[in-house]
């Protein structure tokens, strides 16, 4: 049985409504859905009709994907960038007046929020690397007036803890082997005023490379005389902890061997953990707190999807949730923690409802050396699952991983007929250390022998035809198909690279300013070019383009900060001259990934042809 195509439209244009948030009062709802085909901010009164939601912002280019409301029930703040350069600028809209506002309106310089409290309700703590490219100092901006205040001199940090009296009191610091500090100081220096005495920071926890990944500071206590962590220190697996900051002494509160928390549910006022999430083959919940067990098993019986808990209200009396299904739209709700009811808000994209989509099934096998692989199956529905074209889509990051529920891609791959093959790889996250620190120094190493493996896999099924696999990617997964057309060009009949690196030299050498501070963390987990220029060339896929022997298509956004174009240019001029077959797509106006819906649905269309022409599947004309 053949299925309906699935328009591309439906699966890779923009959603009909998604990310809900309720206003602090309760009383509105805010969403992002298409307005004049761009995405911005929609707001409405809860309860209300959705017909009668009326657009708050105005953006008419990439769309607005992140928002979030003040805690003055008054604005709404937003960020976005030009053309995908990440230098992220904070926005904002006054829904008493309609005003809207570039908070930081600064050439070249990247916004990051850093915190915002209920306490301090026309209060935002802002990042901005004005001052050093490298490092981002933290600012105080008042909303009613939009003035900025430095308030910390950034004195080497990647990261800010504010207590709830809203002081810089937590920051992150780099070591020069890979690992972190976690410094404190009991009060915060005023206007950036060299500090003394108790000012002065100190540090709390160090900890190595290998438990930099695994290991960060969440939030202060609310007496602020600890810090709640997720901490893998002396063990595999991240787990919940509070650290005494007089004392330094540890509290566990929730572990699980095997898998890091991913997720912390903090009560809004007390600052104590309510729940834990680990993202296993699908969501599990610990609760901790009995206070909220009866909410989470009610929201867990509404539906069959993976329960995601997105916000609340300052009462703390509406909760907002959403479900990921395998095969479906992802459904909002809003509960009502008194009366115990669930009300449907929307779909993220109805038009999905009137399709066949495929089930996500998870999967494990044993790699060469032992070491076990989870990984992810979509099969084309209504085909027999017999020597079945393939795509293994592999992730990006690589310090990410892939999670059970809708995945657009992995849905069209099925669709048109192939076997989508989705592998954590080593290096992937959520495995506890061990796991993620067994791909250091493997880029195209064992890093690629899992995904020649999970291939081994599938085809000693008979699930899959070995003649008709490509290798198909994103960033790291962009750069594992390049390795997969240079390294292993047997095993793929094509590959396609999107904004992938091709030289693991010029890819760090090229890092964006803001993240050289972390810099000995790739030099650990990647290579270090100064001293290991032979071991990364060796590992990059520009030094064996002569053994290319499929077709590529590649993709490049012009603007990418994290890879540039030239990562790119590079291997598509080596396979030029080499008169190699393959396809290069440059997007002018984007930058790592395609925002804007047009270029998406271009990249799709081109893709599917190429896949189709080379392993045999289906395309939507047009």
């Amino acid at each position: 049985m053949t299925v309906p195509l699935v328009p591309r439209q439906v699966l890779f244009g923009n959603p009909e409504r998604v990310s809900p948030a309720i206003s602090r009062d309760g009383r509105r709802l805010a969403w992002i859905a298409p307005d004049e085909g761009v995405l911005n901010v929609w707001v409405n009164k809860v309860g209300a009709p959705l017909e009668q939601a009326v657009p708050v912002t105005k953006d008419r280019d990439r769309g607005i994907r992140s928002f979030f409301w003040a805690h003055d029930n008054r604005h709404l703040l937003y960020i976005q960038d030009v053309g995908g350069d990440e230098d992220w600028r904070l926005f904002d809209v006054d829904l008493d007046t309609g005003g809207m506002r570039d908070l930081t309106p600064f050439e070249g310089v990247q916004a990051r929020v850093e915190e915002i409290d209920k306490r301090f309700p026309d209060t935002v703590l802002v990042g901005l690397n004005r001052d050093n490219p490298q490092l981002h100092d933290v600012y105080r901006l008042d909303l009613p007036t939009g003035e900025l205040e430095k308030v910390v001199e950034n004195p080497g940090f990647v990261g800010f803890l504010a207590d709830t009296d809203f002081k810089v009191r937590g920051g992150l610091a780099p070591t020069p082997d890979g690992g972190m500090v976690v410094m404190i100081r009991d009060t915060e220096d005023v206007g950036g005023e060299p500090a003394t005495g108790s000012d002065e920071w100190r540090p709390l926890l160090q900890y190595g490379q290998d438990d930099s990944l695994t290991t960060y500071p969440i939030t202060f206590t609310l007496d602020g005389r600890g810090l709640w962590m997720v901490t893998s220190v002396g063990v595999n697996a991240g787990r919940l902890a509070r650290l005494d900051i007089a004392t330094g002494d540890t509290e566990v509160v929730a572990e699980d061997p095997q898998y890091d928390v991913a997720g912390v549910r903090m009560h809004p006022d007390t600052r104590e953990p309510q729940a834990v999430v680990y993202v296993k083959e699908r969501v599990e919940y610990q609760v901790l707190d009995p206070a909220i067990a009866d909410d989470v098993a009610a929201l867990q019986a509404v539906e069959p999807g993976d329960l995601n808990l997105l916000g609340h209200d300052d009462a703390d009396r509406t909760w907002l949730a959403a479900y990921a299904n395998d095969d479906g739209p992802v459904r909002y709700y809003a509960y009502d923690r008194e009366t115990k009811d669930a009300t449907f808000l929307f779909d993220h994209q109805p038009a999905l409802s009137q399709y066949q989509l495929a089930k996500m099934e998870p999967f494990s096998f044993t790699a060469r050396d032992g070491l076990t692989v989870h990984g992810y199956l979509t099969f084309p529905p209504g085909e027999e699952r017999r020597a079945l074209p393939a795509v293994l889509n592999v992730h990006g990051g690589p310090w990410a991983r892939d999670t059970w529920g809708y995945d657009p891609e992995a849905q069209w791959l099925a669709n048109r007929g192939y076997v989508c093959i989705q592998v954590n790889y080593r290096g992937s996250t959520g495995y506890g250390k061990e796991f993620v620190n067994a791909g250091d120094k493997e880029w195209g190493g064992k890093m690629h022998d899992d995904l020649v493996d999970a291939v081994a896999h599938v085809v000693d099924k008979g699930y899959v035809d070995p003649a008709r696999i490509a290798i198909y990617g994103g960033s790291y997964g962009g750069y594992a198909a390049l390795v997969g057309a240079a390294f292993t060009p047997d095993l793929f009949a094509c590959a396609v690279d999107i904004v992938g690196p091709s030289s693991l030299k010029t890819l760090i050498e090229s890092i964006p300013a803001y993240w050289v501070p972390m810099i000995s963390q790739f030099h650990t987990r990647v290579g270090n070019p100064e001293t290991e220029e032979a071991f990364m060339w060796e590992r990059s896929p520009l030094s064996r383009v002569g053994d290319i022997r499929i077709p590529l298509l590649i993709a490049q956004g012009a603007n990418d900060p994290r890879v540039k174009q030239s990562e790119s240019e590079q291997i598509v001029a080596a396979l030029e001259e080499k008169g190699i077959d393959h396809q290069y797509m440059l997007f002018p106006d984007e930058g790592h990934g395609f925002a804007k819906p047009e270029n998406r649905l271009t990249f799709y269309a081109a893709a599917e042809r190429f896949l189709a022409k080379h392993l045999g599947g289906r395309f939507e004309e047009g």
